[in-house]
């Protein structure tokens, strides 16, 4: 039976909502909203993910036929890829943690009737037939009907694409996944778990790989092309080994599978998955939540941040300073008004809030019809009955959208803005409420001051976005003197700009936001228009919010951000959450997202400058019909010391670079000369020992010698990748220099990696062609570094 079935044979619960005993009836059915809340891959996902992969396979094949044919070292390399493949399932299993416990902190906890009392439970905890209460900002989480209804107004532009806020009455259906705009109300659930309509969407499409990631996209392209070159190379490397060359038939495996190991860049995937998952728990510990991991890299990447005055600048609260009479009202008859304005909305916003707390409740006055406020009209309004029977209608809201444009009133708003204070206008109409044109005509009588609260560390976070070029734009429902005036306070200089001025066409509203920097009077679609102008002209756009009317932006932006405290429906689309509703952390996140995109570039470049060689030492063994120069074990311990133990400290170094795109074309710059030269000086070296080495040992004394031009270039190649140098850099790169000569002078260690350099000459020969290919290599990076930098 499903849940609607069911909820058509048991009685429809009244608005009051289920008793305890009703609960726990629909609990031991299933009828439990039982979706689970995933901010990331479950542990058998992350397993999965780590060994089943096309390299590992390759790898692990390799490695049994190593351990059948050859000595324990020549199959090391099967090791340390199960070492990878541990630490990579234990990071990431890390990372889980972190984002699983942070999800619960920043989940959405309805309130719902029980017993006939309010209570908050877990999305989880809901029941079919429970009665869900609703206000502005809340997100529907479960398919329903409205049973109550305020003035209820429901924006379902998420599901479909309307920007219209949908007004609901008793018996309209809610659908979960919209979000409430204005007004309150409550409603049934009658499809809970993976029957409502946003849970079906939500498992069309994993949340853990939503936002595009080039890092990962340029990483997969890598792949596929190394996946290329490596079927050529190792079918001839093959052939020639086995077939063409006369030799014992262990040696000749060995040789070959030492030719097709090191052409698989087994530990790139692994760094880069190690690199994420450090990153979410280090944004973690700051109570900073990254609901999909890309957004790291995202972030980094933007170059515009829009910015919501509200509750991102500022702090949430408002202070009423002063309240201005317009006509000969008396002052305490207008706060008669404004007390009970306050109290007519059960629901009220920050404003109506401060308010409340400055003008207490007027008793005698009964409210007979309300008007919620909304971002899309900038006002709010409630028809009373006073104290003496007398009826009036009152509303609340931005002086420039309810008075004309030519009303003296406004000069007095426009001076008190360039203070940066917020100024709302009490005014009184003679129409009704629901009349369309309800404010003309409105008779102003007062004008309300309030006083805004700076975040404290508001200011040095704009200063760190103009220090990183990532420009900085407000966009705000709010007067834009206003807005002005404090952003202008906190350091943000530039041109401010009334929205209801702005362009509806893309192109000419792009070039309006390129030449403005703070926008006032912005309507919820417009906020989301702007996000599209901007991304329409090539920019990486990330917009902050806490309220109901930043939704829509956020969602379309590349990356969203909601702070901890705001709506539920910022919350659901936003990419980062910040729980600790710290403006401050930001800097943080773009900081983690540099250090990741720029440390795995640099890893990449090592990783693919062995795949190159490997490549084409393979080519160029088959054309010239000799021994492969190396065995495994001699491979292992290169990319050992000259990749796999510095990239594992580079990848988590820090790093500041600013991100830059087209990933794979930079890596490939750097990658192909270095592993072109690396090639073809070992050849080169390989070909000399050849001749100068004969008789018993030669083999071995060959590779030797070709074994030391490779690590020599290969320490050149991490050299320059290391910079700039600082003491742990210069460090790392001398341990690995010196591990290797320790190999070559402990004489155990020599005959456990076949390694013993034979005579003077050939080694200096060999350290000879390794300086001139560094020298070549150092003159034609330099030469990229100036192009990319152009």
């Amino acid at each position: 039976m499903t849940h609607t079935d069911a909820a058509a044979t048991a009685p429809a619960p009244t608005a009051t909502g289920l008793t305890t005993a009703e609960v726990a009836e629909r609990v031991a059915r299933g009828q439990v909203n039982d979706v689970p809340v995933r901010s990331s891959r479950s542990v058998g996902e992350i397993v999965r993910a780590n060994v089943f992969t096309r390299f590992n396979a390759i790898i692990g094949v390799l490695w049994v036929i190593m351990l059948v044919v050859a000595p324990f070292q020549d199959s090391l390399f099967g090791y340390v890829i199960l070492a990878n493949t541990g630490i990579g399932i234990i990071q990431e299993w890390r990372a889980k943690k972190t984002l699983d416990s942070l999800a619960v902190i920043g989940e959405a906890r309805p309130t719902v009737r029980r017993d006939g009392a309010a209570v908050t439970v877990g999305t989880s905890s809901l029941v079919l037939d429970d009665v869900i209460e609703i206000g502005p900002g809340d997100k529907i989480v479960v398919d329903g009907v409205c049973v109550e209804a305020d003035s209820l107004e429901i924006d379902e532009s998420l599901l479909t694409g309307e920007a219209d806020p949908v007004v609901k009455r008793p018996g309209d259906q809610v659908m979960s996944g919209s979000f409430v705009v204005a007004g309150g109300g409550a409603f049934r659930a009658t499809k809970v778990g993976r029957e409502a309509y946003a849970a079906q969407l939500a498992e069309e499409a994993s949340r853990f790989t939503l936002v595009h990631s080039e890092l990962r996209t340029g990483i997969s392209t890598i792949l596929k092309y190394v996946t290329w070159m490596m079927v050529p190379a190792a079918t001839g490397l093959v052939v020639t080994q086995l077939f063409v060359k006369d030799n014992d038939l262990k040696d000749s495996i060995a040789r070959t599978v030492g030719g097709i190991v090191p052409m698989v860049p087994e530990g790139l995937v692994l760094l880069t998955s190690v690199a994420f998952a450090i990153g979410v728990i280090r944004l973690g510990r700051k109570q900073c939540l990254v609901q999909e991991l890309p957004a790291i890299e995202g972030l980094a990447r933007v170059d515009i941040v829009c910015l919501d005055k509200t509750g991102t600048l500022t702090e949430g609260g408002m202070d009423v300073t002063e309240v201005h009479a317009l006509d000969d009202s008396d002052s305490g008859y207008v706060h008669k008004v404004l007390g009970a304005l306050g109290t007519s909305d059960p629901r009220p916003n920050t404003s109506l809030r401060a308010i409340i707390d400055a003008y207490p409740d007027a008793e005698d006055w009964r409210c007979t019809e309300a008007l919620p406020f909304s971002s899309a009209r900038s006002y709010s309004g409630a028809a009373f009955t006073e104290g003496d029977g007398e009826s009036s209608t009152w509303l609340l809201g931005a002086p420039d959208v309810l008075l004309a444009a030519d009303d003296p009133a406004l000069a007095e708003t426009e001076r008190l803005n360039e203070q940066g204070l917020r100024v709302l206008l009490l005014a009184r109409t003679v129409r009704d409420l629901d009349d369309p044109e309800v404010a003309r005509g409105a008779r102003p009588t007062a004008l309300v001051v309030l006083e805004q609260r700076l975040r404290p560390d508001a200011a040095d976070t704009l200063r760190y976005f103009a220090e990183q070029d990532v420009h900085a734009k407000v966009i705000s429902g709010d007067n834009a003197v206003s807005v002005g005036a404090v952003a202008a306070k906190l350091g943000l200089d530039g041109r401010t700009v009334d929205a209801r001025a702005l362009p509806a066409e893309r192109d000419a509203m792009a070039a309006a936001l390129d030449e403005g920097t703070v926008f006032g009077r912005v309507t919820p679609q417009q906020k989301r228009d702007m996000v599209g102008a901007l991304q329409s002209r090539g920019h990486t756009v990330a917009m902050t919010g806490d309220g109901v009317n930043d939704v829509l932006a956020l969602k379309d932006a590349d990356i969203g951000v909601a702070m901890g405290s705001g709506s539920e429906a910022t919350r659901a689309v936003a990419q980062i959450v910040l729980l600790n509703n710290s403006f401050a952390t930001l800097p943080s996140v773009v900081a983690e997202g540099r250090r990741v995109i720029g440390n795995i570039t640099r890893v990449a470049t090592l990783f693919l400058v062995k795949t190159v060689y490997s490549v084409l030492l393979a080519l160029l063994v088959v054309c010239w019909q000799v021994e492969y120069p190396f065995l495994p074990r001699h491979l292992t311990l290169l990319s050992t010391l000259t990749i796999g133990v510095p990239a594992f400290f580079l990848a988590l170094a820090p790093n500041k670079e600013r991100a830059r795109p087209h990933f794979v074309r930079r890596v490939m710059r750097y990658s192909i000369p270095g592993g072109v030269l690396a090639a073809v000086a070992t050849f080169t070296t390989y070909l000399i020992a050849r001749h100068h080495y004969t008789g018993e040992g030669a083999l071995e004394a060959e590779t030797s010698a070709a074994t030391l031009t490779l690590f020599l270039i290969s320490m050149w190649v991490l050299a320059i990748i290391a910079r700039p140098y600082t003491w742990w850099r210069v460090l790392l790169v001398a341990s690995m220099g010196s591990a290797f000569v320790v190999v070559l002078a402990v004489p155990w260690l020599q005959d456990f990696f076949a390694l013993k350099l034979i005579g003077m000459t050939m080694p200096w020969i060999a350290v000879g062609v390794a300086a001139v290919a560094a020298a070549v290599l150092e003159f034609l990076w330099r030469r990229v570094d100036r192009r990319v930098a152009a």
